[in-house]
């Protein structure tokens, strides 16, 4: 992967709108099936930091989703106005017949706008128990019941759209096997955070390719490169994977941190402009992985 990446050339070409990169992706993903591999081909041919995250958050959900259809865009929707832990999460499911009607909001839900096929966690009404048992549902856009209402832009990435969505007795076929939080919803954000930190970090080796940045630069990111691929091989759940990215992201912001004096070079390069509005995004969720990465060390001791 890599020495593909560093023949390639250097200059993106210009993807203005969700259609032109989903044209993009979607040639990508057809090339190479691995996710973390369409993470990184994806970040290395985009043209700003928006459309790498949106390849890696499509490549992730791929990674925890395998049978996810490749034509269309998806989306996992948790977040809802309290927040996305169990207790914050209020959409509900309720068995009717031989399928489910779900009920409730999402908020935040990446690519939403353009999305066709939604993962959606919500609290299985039918379930007892002090913790709220949390199913995954698959809905479709077209589904009835289904309203989907664009959110402004943000401030950072605006070019990926996000929204809320609106659940009103939508008729659910079915829902997917196992404990929609444990099993879908906690892997994904370790692999959500391996596949878009791969997919701006080989965005950045090609924008330094461009720019000219420095060699041992260039050469560090490669070998980082290198080991999110290896991590995006590791189970999602399992302590000394967390211990592991944290290193990895650990090191992938000092690299970055490097390139505030490499921009600064590059003047009024619009990419530059670009990534002084978009380096926000990789501070998003930064006390989760904190927390994260305490109860793997707490379990990694205990083992000990």
């Amino acid at each position: 992967m890599l020495p593909q990446l560093s023949a390639s050339q250097a200059t993106a070409a210009p993807c203005e709108s969700v259609a032109d990169w989903w044209q993009r992706h979607r040639a990508i993903a057809r090339e190479h099936t691995d996710p973390i591999h369409q993470a990184i081909v994806g970040g290395f041919v985009a043209d700003r930091v928006g459309w790498a995250f949106a390849s890696g958050y499509q490549a992730a959900l791929r990674a925890v989703f395998p049978d996810a259809p490749t034509n269309r865009i998806c989306a996992l929707c948790v977040t809802e106005t309290d927040g996305n832990s169990p207790k914050a999460i209020k959409s509900t499911l309720r068995k009717s017949g031989d399928g489910w009607l779900l009920n409730g909001a999402k908020r935040w839900t990446t690519l939403g706008p353009d999305g066709a096929l939604f993962f959606v966690a919500a609290r299985d009404e039918a379930a007892s128990g002090e913790r709220a048992v949390i199913r995954v549902a698959r809905v479709d856009s077209n589904a009835a019941g289904l309203k989907i209402e664009n959110m402004p832009p943000a401030k950072f990435v605006p070019e990926v759209p996000h929204a809320q969505l609106h659940f009103k007795d939508v008729a659910v076929a079915s829902l997917l096997p196992g404990d929609g939080y444990d099993e879908y919803v906690k892997p994904f954000r370790t692999v959500e955070d391996i596949h878009v930190q791969a997919a701006v970090l080989a965005y950045l080796m090609r924008e330094g390719q461009r720019l000219s940045w420095p060699q041992d630069w260039l050469e560090r990111l490669s070998a980082l490169l290198a080991a999110l691929g290896k991590l995006s091989d590791m189970p999602a759940s399992h302590a000394e994977t967390h211990v592991a990215l944290a290193g990895a992201l650990a090191f992938g912001s000092g690299l970055i941190g490097e390139t505030e004096a490499f921009w600064e070079k590059a003047g009024a390069d619009p990419a530059a402009e670009r990534w002084k509005r978009d380096r926000e995004l990789l501070k998003v969720a930064g006390g989760i992985r904190a927390q994260r990465t305490k109860r793997a060390w707490e379990k990694l001791r205990q083992v000990g």
